[in-house]
C-alpha cells in the first residue's frame, strides 16, 4: 500500500473497499516491510500492543529487510487507517502492503 500524492483521498478509497468487504468489527492483516532495525520493528509492535494482535516477524534471504505481519481484530475501517496512519508517522522508510 504505497500511498500516493494524494493520502486522503487514498485512504478514503481504501475506507469505501473496507467497508463493502467485510462486516465489522472484523479481522484484519497488516503487513509492513521495513529495513531490519530492531528499533523500528518494536516501535511497529508498541502501536499494536494490548489489541490482541497476532505479530509474525519474517526476515529476508539477505537479512536486510523485514516483513511484519500483524493478524488484529478492528474494529471498523477508520480503527485500520487510523493504524496505518500511526505507523506511517513513526517508523520512517516503512513501506505498507
Amino acid at each position: 500500500m504505497d500511498t500516493p500524492s494524494n493520502p486522503e483521498t487514498f485512504y478514503n478509497n481504501l475506507k469505501e473497499k473496507l467497508q463493502d468487504t467485510a462486516s465489522w468489527p472484523s479481522e484484519y492483516l497488516y503487513k509492513f516491510i521495513i529495513k531490519s532495525n530492531i528499533s523500528k520493528v518494536n516501535t511497529i509492535e508498541t502501536i499494536f500492543d494490548n489489541t490482541g494482535a497476532v505479530i509474525k516477524k519474517t526476515p529476508s534471504k539477505k537479512g536486510t529487510y523485514v516483513s511484519v505481519s500483524i493478524n488484529v481484530v478492528m474494529k471498523s475501517p477508520d480503527t485500520v487507517i487510523e493504524k496505518y496512519k500511526e505507523v506511517g508517522r513513526l517508523v520512517e522508510g516503512v513501506i505498507s502492503l
